[in-house]
């Protein structure tokens, strides 16, 4: 789904619901100065909150700011076992651990 989703967003399988969030996160990340109120309103006919909007706008900021983090302060990329095994412990954990670790 993820591959069908960046090949191409119009043809995925993904449900038009979300099609339409990721359209308009789209505009937030290669149009943002350009974004008009009229740009919220299919996302709030899909049946996204005000809420749920805001949160996409910010996932793409934060994901935009740690982008440009990453690739100027040279951090380098995981290799291929140590994303195996973040997948493996994110499949068994989840996101937070538990209080203590």
């Amino acid at each position: 789904m993820v591959w069908a989703v960046l090949r191409d967003l119009e043809t995925s399988p993904l449900d038009e619901k979300h099609k339409v969030l990721f359209r308009f996160v789209d505009k937030v990340n290669h149009d943002s100065p350009r974004l008009a109120p009229a740009d919220f309103d299919p996302v709030r006919a899909a049946g996204w909150t005000d809420e749920a909007i805001y949160f996409a706008i910010t996932v793409c900021a934060l994901f935009n700011f740690y982008n440009r983090w990453v690739d100027a302060g040279g951090v380098h990329a995981l290799s291929d076992e140590a994303h195996r095994e973040g997948g493996k412990r994110l499949a068994t954990q989840g996101y937070s651990t538990p209080a203590g670790s």
